[in-house]
């Protein structure tokens, strides 16, 4: 399905109830595609395993991403 900037303005709740029914949403702006609005759940069953941070996967330290955070947050010690 194919909106306008204007109608998501002005329908929102009829747009979500479509979305949340399986159909992908496409906003166009002066007849330009700007954004697709996706059911989460579908997108979470496509992306099963996959991390939020996609550069990290390739990352070759052995810890994860919250540790590598968590440490980084601690400053440096003197």
């Amino acid at each position: 399905m194919e909106i306008t900037t204007k109608e998501l303005r002005i329908q929102p709740g009829k747009i979500i109830d479509q979305v949340v029914n399986g159909q992908e949403v496409t906003v166009t702006y002066r007849g330009e595609a700007l954004v697709k609005i996706v059911s989460l759940k579908e997108q979470d069953s496509a992306q099963e395993g996959e991390s939020v941070f996609g550069l990290w996967k390739d990352h070759d330290q052995p810890e994860s991403v919250e540790d590598y955070v968590r440490n980084m947050r601690k400053g440096r010690q003197f």
